[in-house]
């Protein structure tokens, strides 16, 4: 980075430093929110810039695709902290807590690194501010204190996910070794577009000239988009299905057994501490990406083993608590709903699986709905604390229409809505103990999830 007393604004100018992680979020949260966007890169160009171009100092992959990033993600670094590389790593959102989206060495930044990573972007926001015909986002502001705080590591690599889309995103201003593009679907469509094939065109955008695009498994029409955006940049391409892919996959106690036919090597007796066969893809997909990245050799075995054995997801069909079982699964679009509840079926026998949901008003929740349908006796309609939640009566009307209204309750305050589920769980549960318990899947929206991790956590 370049050094801030060479270049710093005046002191009367500059924007207050921050001296606590509260200030921090409060800063960051008084600037535009995520969901308001300008497809444009020049704010955060000019912002890395000023900055010293902080992500020219490490090599990176970057991830995109409608979901499982994050998953993959955390899959990636793992592998590459297993070949004794130090890692940085952004994803988005956050569950919990905002410091979540950037790590360093597998470990989210402290309260008082996140404040640092602040403090040594803030002096130079409104330099930004001032030049561009709209000022920088929060996530353009938190994206560049990723950058800085892996470059000031240093790390030896970045695992970054990004926020929306490809192109334009602010994450994009990497050029990112190793490109991945999970499966494509439609999501953020008043963004990126009404159709997949719109939205694979954006997301097309993170594979740079001269790196390696490893492509999961997607429709032909998705795929031919991917693949003519990799031939234009020249890139080298992997995928799923062809070069690399899940071989078999058994569901074992706390997770799964895989067999994976990476790019250079096949990894036989994987254990992943994940549920389902869209884990099993992703992780398919990090091992790809980590092999293009590392180079001409496969990988040790027994390394590939232990890693993908350390994996954690948190908020994806995580076991939160017992008695009644109560599980996290961040899906928010149909897709990812449908995925879920074939992980449902594939790897537990819940009887009955009571839902709790709680949406965004800008998501296709009547898809969302219908994808979970099959697999819960109940629902249980709430709301998380955001402006963007959709209400829990719009959405029991919603549900009533889907479910039919003897299956559907509506319970506003999400920490309600749990007990309501979790006593709907325990009343119903069969006698016959081989059909299974009753338990609760708490699901919808990332931030609903987080909201519920954290009460239940606390609980515990």
């Amino acid at each position: 980075m370049t050094d801030p007393h060479d270049t710093a604004p005046d002191a009367a100018d500059a924007p207050r430093l921050a001296e606590t992680y509260d200030e921090v979020e409060d800063a960051l949260l008084s600037r535009w929110p995520e969901t308001r966007l300008e497809p444009s890169l020049d704010r955060i160009e000019a912002f890395t810039e000023l900055l010293g171009e902080p992500q020219r100092s490490f090599r990176s992959i970057h991830l995109t695709g409608t979901n499982g990033k994050t998953s993959t993600s955390r899959m990636i670094e793992t592998l590459l902290r297993a070949l004794d590389l130090r890692t940085g790593r952004f994803t988005s959102p956050h569950l919990e807590r905002m410091s979540e989206r950037i790590s360093v060495d597998g470990e989210p930044l402290d309260d008082e690194a996140f404040v640092r990573a602040f403090n040594d972007v803030a002096p130079y926001t409104h330099l930004v501010d001032a030049e561009q015909d709209h000022p920088l986002s929060f996530f353009e502001t938190i994206v560049a204190m990723a950058y800085a705080a892996f470059a000031d590591a240093p790390v030896d690599v970045a695992v970054v996910e990004v926020g929306m889309g490809g192109s334009w995103d602010a994450t994009n201003v990497i050029d990112a070794d190793v490109a991945v593009v999970l499966p494509v679907a439609v999501d953020h469509a008043k963004y990126l577009g009404e159709d997949a094939v719109t939205i694979a065109a954006e997301k097309a955008g993170i594979i740079k000239p001269g790196s390696v695009a490893v492509l999961a498994e997607q429709t032909p029409e998705v795929a031919a988009v991917l693949l003519e955006r990799a031939a234009e940049a020249g890139a080298t391409i992997v995928r799923e299905g062809m070069e690399f892919g899940v071989v078999a996959r058994t569901p074992a106690v706390g997770g799964q057994v895989i067999s994976l036919q990476g790019l250079r090597g096949h990894y036989d007796d994987v254990f992943l501490p994940l549920y389902g066969a869209h884990q099993a893809q992703n992780a398919a997909v990090a091992l790809a990406a980590v092999e293009a990245f590392a180079g001409s050799e496969a990988l040790d075995d027994e390394v590939v083993r232990a890693a993908f054995a350390e994996v954690t997801s948190p908020g994806r069909l995580e076991i939160i608590r017992r008695s009644p079982t109560i599980l996290l699964d961040a899906a928010h679009n149909p897709h990812g709903a449908e995925a879920v509840g074939a992980a449902l079926e594939d790897s537990f026998s819940f009887s009955p699986l009571v839902g709790v949901l709680g949406v965004m008003e800008d998501k296709d929740h009547d898809g969302l709905l219908a994808a979970f349908e099959p697999h819960l006796a109940h629902v249980v309609c709430t709301q998380n604390s955001t402006p963007r939640s959709l209400s829990a009566a719009a959405l029991g009307r919603a549900a009533a229409e889907i479910f039919g209204e003897d299956r559907v309750s509506v319970v506003p305050d999400l920490a309600d809505a749990i007990e309501r589920a979790a006593t709907l769980a325990e009343a119903q549960e069969t006698i016959d103990v081989s059909i299974g318990a009753g338990a609760v899947l708490v699901t919808g929206s990332v931030v609903t999830v987080g909201e519920a991790r954290s009460l239940l956590k606390g609980r515990r």
